[in-house]
């Protein structure tokens, strides 16, 4: 045992050493172990110290993988020839694959709802899930660019909505709106007073990079979805949040939070509607991106093809607008007026400019 270390101190130190220096691309061997505990931490042991204590990890439920090897050698008081077990390449696996960790850091990178400071400190955490050699790669998520507005209530905001949908209890908050000056501003009514939002939720759920709730507004009985990342000041009420099946539009079923997307692709709170409409062939990767594999997908003819699927209509009208003129609303009519109105004012308002 190392002179002033305890047995308990030297096992949680090669286990520090196995987090940080091992991975099954980078093994250790007893010495290197050693050499580590030596050179980082002050601490001298002997190869059999380093492998007692490396069973005892492995004994206490973590996982290290090792390869084991037999060599035929003399016993040093007889002389006659024995099997000798040898124990390397030590690595510890890890609750994640690296290419794991890197899908998580991306996801919060592409993130537009989470503060920058607090989504470095995030990746730092993850980074902290692999090896030193793992950190090495994810240098550049410290150059990302900070320049998007950012609420510092996030993570407590979600903390306290996760606790009222879970007691299916309502919540108040304020809601925020930025202005020219690019800073945050509550919302506020006509008359200069605070607007003090009431609302019962029923889910959180991520959309193109920004994290959304869905939830209904007090004022009326329909579904709303409210950017999380522009809710503030929340806290929960006594009063009991309206059932989700009670409401407008929800069909008097439960919530299914995969129906509910693929109807809600652009996050508009609208009824949702089957809808027919006409796009070129090329698209049907972006089609079924956008609305899922629930389409159904009909006549073809040349370079279009027909698609039917139940959406929210607000969504269809603004996919339609995206992508125009390579898809053509074809029902509802309401849907496809609207377009073609939308289509006729925005050629008038280019036409003024000449």
């Amino acid at each position: 045992m190392a002179k002033g270390q305890s047995s308990k101190q030297i096992v949680m130190k090669i286990l520090d050493v196995m987090r940080r220096y091992s991975d099954e691309d980078h093994r250790l061997s007893q010495k290197d172990v050693a050499d580590i505990l030596r050179n980082e931490y002050g601490i001298t042991v002997d190869r059999k110290a380093v492998r007692r204590n490396l069973l005892s990890l492995i004994e206490y439920g973590y996982e290290i993988e090792y390869s084991e090897s037999v060599r035929i050698v003399p016993n040093p008081d007889t002389g006659e020839l024995e099997e000798h077990y040898l124990w390397t390449d030590f690595y510890l696996v890890r609750d994640f694959t690296d290419p794991e960790l890197r899908l998580l850091i991306d996801g919060l990178l592409f993130s537009k709802h989470i503060p920058y400071s607090q989504c470095k400190e995030l990746v730092g955490k993850l980074e902290k899930l692999s090896s030193k050699y793992f950190s090495a790669h994810v240098k550049h998520v410290y150059t990302m660019p900070d320049t998007l507005p950012q609420n510092k209530q996030l993570f407590l905001t979600v903390e306290t909505l996760d606790e009222a949908i879970t007691k299916k209890r309502k919540v108040a908050c304020h809601y925020i709106e930025y202005g020219t000056d690019k800073k945050p501003h509550v919302k506020r009514r006509e008359n200069g007073t605070v607007r003090e939002y009431i609302l019962s939720p029923y889910q959180m759920a991520a959309k193109e990079g920004k994290y959304y709730l869905i939830c209904n507004y007090d004022k009326y009985n329909d579904v709303s979805n409210y950017r999380i990342d522009r809710i503030s000041d929340v806290r929960i009420l006594d009063e009991p949040a309206k059932p989700y099946e009670s409401l407008d539009w929800s069909g008097k079923e439960p919530l299914d939070l995969a129906e509910y997307m693929a109807q809600h692709v652009y996050m508009y709170s609208s009824k949702a509607s089957r809808a027919v409409f006409r796009v070129k062939r090329e698209m049907i990767s972006d089609v079924l991106d956008m609305f899922g594999t629930g389409v159904t997908f009909g006549s073809e003819s040349g370079e279009y093809v027909t698609v039917s699927s139940k959406v929210n209509e607000d969504a269809m009208y603004q996919f339609a607008k995206n992508f125009s003129p390579d898809v053509v609303v074809l029902e509802p009519q309401s849907v496809a007026r609207r377009i073609r109105d939308a289509a006729l004012s925005t050629v008038e308002a280019y036409k003024r400019l000449e």
